[in-house]
């Protein structure tokens, strides 16, 4: 069910250099969300800027001395007039928000159909990775999650998100830098490669991944040649967020009969696909 209305905000706390985490109070959406979803937020009541902006969904928590999960973190980084005007919320003030919206990972694999989770994450493309984790984490029914890879990618070693919270969760984590000042010098991929061609049996595993696009278009190459499922979560400009506007749209191959291809919205249909559906 989609909540609409105001949210108190909890705290609203720089992580590093511009990158912001804002936590919100909302017990009736935390029961109905799932990894990869998405929530609209206003950020503020004026008409500019006009449009609300999406944010997926970080990871869900508890409020202290409460028993139950009812708290939202959403990841951001401040990178416009929107996300500098949220980034100035502050504790005990309110929020217009929508959500949860969009279709998110599924992380609830067959028990009959053993399957190890890779998870790759590009910059900001950890934000909704952290809940599929806690998600894995609860639903620990098929493999062990010491054995679970968390591949994280980012240009510099202070650009670097989550590794603790991945850690925290028991996750093996891998780090790639573009400028090599933390783990490997390279890409995300790079790391996939390897882990990959080290991996005696491939089909055994699920790719899920956020990131840029030309990562996640790497991604559905390599889920291709080695046969195995590949989930990612697209990153695209939404203006409604309610699948209205068919401004999110990106091509896909063939469901319509007697058709190449067929335009879904990264808002309505997404933001998950399965990556071979993505025609680039």
């Amino acid at each position: 069910m989609i909540f609409q209305g105001k949210v108190k905000v909890i705290k609203n706390i720089k992580v590093i250099k511009s990158y912001y985490k804002i936590t919100i109070s909302c017990p009736s959406m935390v029961k109905d969300a799932n990894p990869g979803q998405f929530i609209e937020i206003k950020v503020t009541d004026n008409y500019e800027p006009f449009l609300r902006r999406p944010f997926s969904i970080h990871q869900v928590t508890r409020s202290p001395g409460h028993q139950v999960t009812s708290n939202i973190e959403i990841l951001y980084e401040v990178v416009g007039k929107g996300t500098e005007l949220l980034s100035r919320i502050g504790r005990g003030e309110y929020l217009d928000v929508i959500g949860p919206l969009g279709n998110g990972f599924d992380y609830r694999l067959p028990i009959t159909d053993y399957r190890l989770p890779i998870l790759v994450a590009g910059g900001m493309g950890v934000a909704p990775l952290v809940f599929l984790a806690q998600k894995l984490q609860i639903h620990n029914t098929q493999y062990t999650i010491h054995n679970t890879l968390v591949l994280i990618g980012a240009k510099t070693k202070a650009q670097l998100l989550c590794e603790k919270e991945f850690k925290d969760l028991g996750f093996s984590v891998k780090i790639a830098t573009d400028d090599g000042s933390r783990g490997l010098k390279g890409k995300v991929t790079d790391l996939l490669k390897e882990a990959l061609r080290l991996t005696i049996n491939q089909k055994r595993l699920t790719i899920f991944s956020c990131g840029p696009r030309p990562m996640l278009q790497e991604i559905a190459a390599l889920s291709k040649r080695y046969n195995i499922p590949a989930w990612i979560s697209l990153e695209e400009h939404m203006a409604c967020g309610m699948g209205a506007c068919f401004g999110c749209a990106v091509k896909t191959r063939y469901s319509i009969p007697n058709t190449q291809y067929e335009y879904k919205r990264v808002c309505k249909e997404g933001p998950v696909f399965d990556a071979k559906e993505i025609i680039w």
